[in-house]
């Protein structure tokens, strides 16, 4: 390892794959952690507040248990905040913990001297849970309404049917925008049938960890335990299929498993942010077999619908809101679901941590920061060219180099055409970025790429389907 940060991204890295920590939790606790010194064994790291740090250290042995799988040894954690680190008052290194609480147990502090109770509001276990997300994904705490109805309705009759009476949702294709439930939808699936009948092999994954899986086993030629993996599938749940487009070879191993499960009467339900006619480089073998099932959309909730999830969200988080309160959210976040979840739960910790009732003013600021933190993050070369060497199954490395076999050059010219088309940076910039070619050479590639696009419908396909993938992400 060249540095501690490295080491930190491969343990954060360690977690997110694990699916030990929800995606909600792991981005508000995890992945805020930055690293300060590595000494003795000790990692220091860094968050911005002590709420923060409360919540993470709830999740202390799982991170250190992560940097013993990366280093091979034991590894202390300890935890600072920001207004420490200005202090200078370093807590003292936490003793090890190798086994995490009880999950009932009240939160006790880690660090430094004790902590009065009415100087850190505690959270009780179930608030802490609902606050990172780590809430039941059920049927009964999915709100239903007018525009996601018809898709609640589906998922629900797959869950609660017969699993050996012949399948009349099969498969279920769910599509819409991000964040108005479809992987909630999944999970609600995933835990009826787990309850019903426990004996079934439920398979739920992504396509983007699928498509890793397909990458990690065509190396290790061990393809076999891939198709044992997803083969053997009672229920295969499959998130934002979009992420599969122009994936020649990770596409053709969904077909073949697709047709596998199918064929043997087994259940697959997929979402994706798009129906199939508009993922534009989706093989035709695959985006018919997807519409000769059951297609059904979720659109962006309305006033009423909106109303009922703050609402919900406040009784789950005990929290009173007044109806003028939820009536001004509701209007002001109109097109997604985690909007809402998130601004109850934002008022949820300005009342714990002030102890102060909420008002008006409190929501506006909590939305005014809503609204900012959905800004686009700005898309870095690397994940440009991370997502294209995904897609035509070259080396990141290979995209930066003087190689001109055909793949490799290709790929290389369709990074370089979907970094300018996203990032708008000058062509000096992007020459140095692919091994330090000429603004000639720059402007030759994006008039080939553009030529390639105008009579090759095809690749024109996968190069706005990857367009659009990369801003999503």
């Amino acid at each position: 390892m060249n540095s501690f940060t490295e080491v930190l991204n491969l343990v954060k890295e360690s977690i997110a794959k694990s699916g030990e920590i929800s995606a909600t939790a792991y981005n508000l606790w995890i992945k805020p952690l930055e690293p300060i010194s590595f000494k003795d064994n000790v990692a220091s790291l860094s968050l911005q507040s002590v709420f923060q740090r409360n919540i993470t250290s709830n999740y202390l042995p799982r991170i250190e248990r992560a940097f013993e799988e990366v280093l091979g040894f034991p590894v202390t954690v300890q935890i600072l905040v920001a207004e420490e680190m200005q202090n200078g008052s370093f807590p003292p290194p936490a003793a090890p913990a190798p086994e995490p609480p009880p999950a009932a147990a009240p939160f006790v502090p880690t660090y430094g001297e004790p902590v009065q109770p009415e100087e850190v509001p505690q959270l009780t276990t179930k608030e802490s849970e609902l606050l990172t997300g780590e809430y039941d994904y059920t049927f009964e705490n999915f709100i239903v309404g007018s525009r996601n109805e018809f898709a609640y309705t589906a998922c629900k009759s797959i869950a609660m049917a017969d699993f050996y009476a012949p399948k009349p949702y099969n498969p279920l294709f769910i599509y819409g925008p991000s964040g108005l439930g479809k992987t909630h939808l999944l999970m609600a699936i995933k835990h009826v049938v787990q309850q019903r009948n426990p004996q079934l092999n439920i398979v739920y994954t992504n396509s983007e960890n699928f498509t890793n899986d397909v990458v990690y086993h065509l190396k290790k030629q061990t393809m076999p335990e891939l198709r044992e993996k997803y083969r053997s599938a009672d229920f295969l749940l499959i998130d934002d299929i979009q992420f599969l487009s122009g994936k020649e070879q990770t596409q053709e191993e969904f077909f073949h498993t697709f047709n596998e499960l199918h064929q043997h009467g087994k259940q697959i339900v997929v979402t994706s942010d798009r129906p199939p006619k508009d993922v534009q480089a989706l093989e035709d073998r695959l985006r018919s077999r997807f519409e000769s099932g059951l297609l059904a959309d979720i659109s962006p909730p309305d006033t009423e619908t909106r109303i009922a999830i703050i609402k919900r969200k406040a009784e789950l988080l005990q929290l009173d809101i007044s109806d003028e309160i939820v009536n001004f959210i509701a209007g002001k976040l109109k097109s997604n679901i985690r909007q809402l979840e998130g601004a109850v739960k934002k008022l949820k910790i300005n009342r714990v941590l002030t102890g102060d009732p909420i008002t008006l003013p409190n929501a506006q600021g909590v939305i005014r920061e809503i609204l900012n933190d959905e800004q686009p993050v700005p898309v870095t070369v690397e994940k440009i060219i991370e997502e294209v060497s995904r897609t035509f199954e070259v080396s990141p490395e290979d995209i930066r180099s003087n190689k001109r076999s055909g793949p490799i050059s290709t790929a290389r010219q369709i990074a370089i055409y979907i970094v300018r088309e996203i990032t708008q940076i000058s062509m000096k910039q992007i020459g140095q970025e692919f091994g330090g070619r000429d603004h000639t050479t720059i402007v030759y590639t994006l008039k080939k790429v553009e030529e390639l696009m105008s009579t090759n419908p095809h690749e024109k396909g996968i190069i706005e389907d990857l367009i659009k993938n990369i801003r999503d992400k």
